[in-house]
């Protein structure tokens, strides 16, 4: 036996066991096959003649276990030939059910031998570009294996910041920066150390006509030129498939122009399944040019409609599908078919085109049979079967999805039928319904796709409802899904839905709930002045619906509705003050709020405006005044109505911790952070962990404790890096810098202060700058 068929073996059997064969076992391959007998091997290999028959025989077994074929002694050097044969044609991917792809598969790989990190697979659709890219990353052996399926239609196409939050969360359990420069450093940490496989399938829709990223997707030019770079990368791959060229100047890519099928693989496909017609067989293969999606979906046309005569399908089928011959016109053919021998089935074909398959990329039968509202339940499965027996719906685990060449062909044609509304509506109820409670990301990003079916037909207020209706989340509260949705830290789908409905909705009764959730969004994202506007407008537009609202008793639960969400921008436009050191238009806010709600119905937000201007005036060193306000709500708090144990009171008894340090009263100060810290880390509440233990920082370096003080603040950066805060974080970077002032570093000191000054002048804080610049004074 060669070298090239040993090694082949033993990468094999490396990838089935995870073991490699021993100097012992290669041996007995390489002697065995030569004709050497047991006394012959044990006397060369220098072993005993029992050892070396009880390692053959557990040599024997595994082999056999692994090319799933009964290996003897006797017939080792036959078997290894004719299995070693086969796979020349096409290596290991046999296994898998994965024909004729061998050539492609060597030529990739040395590929990347050569140095190359991204490869274009380029063909046209149906060609089998994805189903190679996979089956190439899983036979290398990678520790982790990232999958972005991008959306046929280019609006529908996932942001890069999506895709890079998606695999920092779910495949490298770290959380994500909400800045995409930190994101990208993130995941360039996670390249380096480990060996990961990525496949960005369907690139075109993300394409202009010269080869170049839409502009309003050029953040994946900066995410592709990081997979590009060797040295971000360890051992590992990016595969991208696409109909067009890539024809990016500044990412260095190598494009493999995948062909099709030989005429021996489809012969390979097709002879298990039915008695082959070598002349027809040709003909179909011609016609198509060895198109893989077509051969599968033929062979399934094949079988159901022919009973597996191939001659009298192509008798039949030959006229509609020899002049075109690309995939589409496969399609057209078959969909037309289908539409004259299965109507249901047709019409639920087309209407699954009404799904996106991207943030959820495959649809549970739930969601599948809601769309055959109009058939009797009886036949609504057999519908769907009929698509599965004609290779139409991909399946897996209980749920469906539409290859995106297939998916454009349905929506196509829902798109101009009469079920084009009614599709889009029974899946944004079905996406409502399933979500009862938002317990995961899964659940909060299936509850928002009913959003995009909305859009879809132009239905701008239900779409902004989907953001606005509430569950019960992770946390045991009730939020809207926009309010758990940031606290999941998914930003982006938010910054781009809750923009796209504001203007068509114009006076619709969600807008000033719209900006108050997007108002918090921008703040997290360190887009504070933006925050402050909407903001700002959600307490105009509550203020003309009360105005509307004001004298029909009948409309005491709105009037209730609007009062509360204008007292709840304004609470936010001063804390967003407080970000910005804008101290006294924040004590103002908190006033005009404490005002507003005295002796109303209102009262919790009475006592989130007193703990806000308790810090505010000891902020402002109006120390009495911030006493007196500060133990009078903490009465409240812990003695009259004590707070539950949630996360949603720790943000502000964190902020009453804060107070109480400025006063100077630590044990009080400790009890509150020890409170919040419990809340917030049941409640997995970054944003409040980092800013409790920056409170906890400067409560240890006012206690002279410095050395647990810097310990803690690094803590504290730790997290709030992580999310991405920019406010919360350059304050962190500014007390840090204060405590290693008191240390007599200034060298530390200097350096993290020009960090904080940076993050503050990212978020245009000018006197947060000039606090720091205050601070940095005294150092050279």
């Amino acid at each position: 036996m060669d070298l090239e068929a040993l090694e082949w073996l033993d990468k094999l059997i490396l990838q089935q066991t995870g073991d490699r064969l021993s100097e012992l076992q290669r041996t007995l391959i390489e002697l065995v096959c030569q004709g050497l007998t047991y006394p012959q091997i044990a006397d060369r290999y220098g072993c005993t003649e029992g050892h070396a028959k009880d390692v053959g025989s557990d040599l024997w077994k595994l082999l056999s276990e692994v090319l799933s074929d009964r290996i003897t002694k006797k017939n080792l050097r036959v078997a290894l030939l004719r299995h070693f044969k086969v796979q020349s044609i096409q290596p290991q991917v046999e296994i898998l059910g994965f024909v004729g792809r061998g050539m492609a598969i060597s030529q990739i790989n040395a590929l990347q031998t050569q140095g190359h990190r991204v490869i274009v697979i380029q063909g046209g659709g149906g060609l089998g570009k994805t189903t190679l890219a996979q089956h190439y990353l899983r036979l290398q052996g990678f520790e982790v294996v990232l999958e972005l399926l991008m959306a046929k239609e280019s609006q529908n196409i996932t942001p890069a910041a999506r895709v890079v939050e998606e695999w920092l969360n779910h495949d490298f359990q770290d959380e994500t920066g909400l800045d995409f420069g930190i994101s990208l450093e993130r995941l360039k940490r996670h390249l380096r150390q480990r060996r990961v496989g990525i496949l960005i399938d369907n690139l075109e829709p993300a394409l202009d006509g010269q080869g170049q990223f839409l502009p309003h997707h050029r953040h994946y030019v900066d995410l592709l030129s990081v997979l590009a770079s060797p040295q971000h990368q360890h051992q590992g791959i990016t595969l991208l498939t696409s109909r067009d060229r890539l024809c990016e100047p500044s990412i260095t890519v190598q494009h493999y122009r995948l062909p099709g099928l030989a005429a021996e693989a489809w012969q390979q496909f097709f002879t298990p399944q039915m008695p082959i017609h070598e002349v027809t067989l040709e003909a179909m293969h011609h016609a198509y040019g060895g198109n893989a999606k077509a051969m599968g979906i033929l062979a399934g046309a094949i079988q159901t409609e022919y009973d597996g005569d191939m001659g009298a399908y192509w008798q039949q089928s030959q006229n509609d599908l020899l002049a075109p011959t690309d995939l589409k016109n496969l399609i057209d053919s078959q969909l037309h078919r289908l539409q004259q021998q299965e109507p249901h089935a047709f019409m639920l074909f087309c209407r699954l085109g009404c799904y996106r398959y991207q943030d959820i990329p495959a649809v549970p039968l739930a969601g599948v049979l809601t769309l055959l509202w109009d058939i009797p339940q009886h036949q609504r499965r057999p519908a769907l079967v009929a698509l599965q027996n004609r290779s139409l719906i991909e399946s897996h685990k209980g749920a469906y999805s539409l290859h995106p060449a297939l998916r454009e062909a349905a929506i196509t044609r829902l798109h101009s039928s009469p079920d084009w509304l009614t599709a889009h509506t029974q899946a944004a109820t079905f996406w409502q319904d399933q979500a009862a409670s938002i317990q995961t990301t899964q659940d909060a990003l299936g509850a928002l796709e009913a959003y995009y079916h909305y859009l879809a037909i132009q239905d701008y207020g239900k779409a902004g409802r989907v953001i606005l209706k509430s569950r019960l989340n992770q946390w045991n509260q009730h939020l809207p899904l926009g309010s758990t949705l940031y606290r999941m830290g998914l930003l982006q789908p938010l910054l781009s839905a809750i923009p796209a409905v504001l203007q068509p909705l114009h006076n619709d009764y969600t807008l000033s709930e719209l900006h108050n959730i997007l108002g918090d969004v921008y703040w997290i994202t360190g887009r504070v002045h933006d925050a402050i506007t909407s903001q700002e407008t959600a307490i105009q537009l509550s203020a003309q619906a009360l105005t509307q609202y004001a004298k029909n008793p009948e409309h005491a639960k709105a009037r209730y509705y609007y009062t509360m969400l204008g007292i709840d921008s304004r609470l936010s436009i001063g804390l967003y003050c407080l970000d910005l050191w804008e101290l006294e238009r924040a004590a103002t806010c908190f006033e005009a709020v404490a005002a507003q709600v005295h002796g109303t119905e209102y009262a919790r937000w009475a006592e989130k405006a007193s703990v806000c201007l308790a810090l505010a005036l000891s902020q402002l060193g109006q120390s009495q005044a911030a006493h007196q306000k500060a133990d009078a709500i903490y009465h409240t708090l812990f003695f009259e109505r004590p707070i539950e144990n949630r996360g949603s009171a720790a943000y502000f008894i964190q902020l009453l911790g804060q107070a109480y340090v400025n006063l100077g009263r630590f044990e009080i100060a400790q009890a509150l952070f020890e409170k919040a810290l419990s809340f917030s880390e049941s409640s997995h509440y970054t944003q409040v962990q980092g800013k409790t233990l920056t409170g906890l920082a400067i409560m240890q370096r006012q206690q002279g404790d410095y050395a647990t003080a810097i310990a803690t603040h690094h803590q504290a950066i730790q997290r709030l890096e992580n999310l991405g805060a920019k406010c919360d974080l350059a304050e962190a970077y500014y007390q840090l810098g204060v405590t290693y002032q008191a240390t007599a570093n200034p060298e530390s000191s200097v350096g993290v202060l020009k960090q904080a000054i940076a993050l503050f002048e990212a978020i245009s804080a000018p006197r947060q700058v000039e606090k720091v610049l205050a601070t940095l004074s005294p150092n050279p």
